[in-house]
């Protein structure tokens, strides 16, 4: 399955903003679907995923409250939108996909086999 993230670009603090993963070369239905993103000389890290199973999302702390990702099974794409955006949330982020599945998203980068190329958001104060 091939996975591409887009939705990306520069906005002020305060905005929303909605990412895409679109999956081709397979159904995204049957994967758990993750966002990651690495922020500017600092490690990739989990943002929130969505199950396989019931479309149970989970999210990290740090984006918890203010941060929805979803799934449409007729586009084959899982969204990821962020709302009050600060500088903080600035960063490359990717869309991972993984099909062990387990029930419920891994927070770890080694818990996923399929990558797509990331998107950059840039948020101004």
């Amino acid at each position: 399955v091939q996975l591409q993230a887009s939705g990306g670009g520069s906005v002020q603090a305060g905005d929303s903003l909605r990412l895409s993963c679109a999956a081709s070369g397979r159904t995204l239905m049957r994967l758990n679907v993750a966002w990651f993103r690495q922020p500017p000389e600092k490690e990739r890290e989990f943002v929130g995923g969505i199950n396989w199973s019931d479309d149970n999302p989970v999210y990290a702390d740090s984006v918890q409250g203010r941060t929805t990702i979803s799934r449409d099974a007729a586009k084959n794409t899982v969204y990821l939108q962020i709302d009050h955006l600060s500088p903080e949330d600035t960063a490359v982020y990717y869309c991972a996909g993984d099909s062990s599945g387990a029930y419920t998203p891994r927070r770890s980068t080694s818990g996923y086999f399929y990558w797509g190329k990331g998107t950059q958001v840039t948020v101004s104060s």
